[in-house]
């Protein structure tokens, strides 16, 4: 129960200290706003759940390069979700984000196509 308690305690806390630095964050690129805020700025980011891996998954069974729309909705149906199109969009968009970190590794754009094209990278021989 006291564990619990200091749990609660600390993410209260890290609730506040994460408010005044998004302030302290503000303050300086009012100041300045060139300067790179990514030495200072705490990692918030949740991981994202839509990730490559799935997308590879998909990607590994299709017939020809996808979008990140189509591998998006194809993801979400393998998954059983019904989604809005605005959810469709956001699940696209992080899938997007993971190809993009992960282009030459497992995955390419097929052609300078817009929008991109994604298939997966043909083993060399």
């Amino acid at each position: 129960m006291e564990l619990g308690g200091q749990i609660l305690e600390n993410r209260q806390r890290y609730d506040e200290l994460s408010h005044q630095m998004r302030h302290v964050e503000a303050v300086i690129k009012m100041l300045d706003p060139s300067y790179n805020l990514a030495r200072i700025t705490v990692k918030r980011r949740q991981p994202n759940k839509w990730s490559a891996q799935r997308a590879v998954d998909v990607l590994r069974t299709a017939t020809g390069p996808m979008t990140t729309a189509e591998i998006g909705e194809a993801v979400l149906r393998a998954e059983g979700i019904e989604a809005s199109k605005a959810d469709a969009q956001a699940v696209a968009l992080g899938i997007q984000h993971s190809l993009k970190n992960h282009e030459g590794k497992g995955v390419e754009r097929a052609g300078d196509s817009s929008p991109a094209h994604w298939r997966l990278k043909e083993a060399a021989n």
